[in-house]
């Protein structure tokens, strides 16, 4: 109980904290929302988003789920990526894996975790593409972090491939789809790949390197 009475005290803190020096702030933004970015991140609790980003309440429309991921069958996700680039209009499509995402780590291994196995499915294919450059890196945090990385180079690759940004494209050159990882150790966000908007620059990133990222 402490712990929720703890969150009542705090919001009613940072209410009187920010209507005091803008007394209209709540209201104006109780209004349409129209935001800049769709984020979709990990739903682990230490990637504060709008802490990390500095974004105001109204300009960032968010997904969460274990590891980050865009699969093609989570009609959860897809509803949320409809309505940010058809409705919302949104710029900007951002994929945020963070380094010690205990996603990442489970898909690593052999344990078994019940349902998450199958959410995890598709990391740990990216997990069997990548094996010769895994097993050749320096060490297991290393090899940990570079899972991440290409994660997130996954998920932006499949971000591509959905009819939403397909059609959106079609349309023109928006949104534009980042990906990036947040360090837990310094808070700083590492860019993977940026502006991606349309399927010369997916070609590009993708298979002009080679990398076994997407089909």
């Amino acid at each position: 109980m402490e712990n929720l009475k703890r969150l009542f005290e705090n919001n009613r803190k940072i209410v009187e904290e920010v209507t005091a020096d803008d007394p209209d702030f709540f209201k104006r933004r109780a209004g349409k929302q129209e935001p800049h970015f769709l984020f979709i991140g990990c739903a682990d609790s230490r990637v504060p988003i709008e802490t990390l980003t500095g974004v105001s309440p109204g300009e960032m429309f968010v997904h969460r789920n274990i590891a980050n991921q865009v699969v093609s069958a989570d009609m959860n996700l897809l509803a949320v990526l409809q309505y940010a680039v058809e409705v919302l209009d949104v710029k900007h499509v951002i994929v945020c894996g963070h380094y010690q995402c205990g996603g990442v780590k489970a898909a690593m291994g052999t344990e078994s975790y019940g349902l998450v196995d199958y959410w995890l499915a598709g990391l740990r294919d990216t997990v069997r593409r990548h094996s010769g450059e895994l097993e050749a890196a320096a060490s297991e945090e290393e090899r940990f972090k570079r899972v991440v990385d290409l994660n997130v180079l996954r998920q932006v690759y499949n971000l591509s491939r959905t009819p939403v940004v397909q059609n959106a494209w079609k349309r023109g050159r928006r949104p534009l789809l980042h990906g990036m990882v947040y360090d837990l150790h310094d808070g700083f966000l590492k860019p993977i790949a940026l502006q991606v908007d349309g399927a010369d620059k997916v070609r590009e990133l993708f298979e002009s390197r080679r990398q076994p990222i997407g089909d």
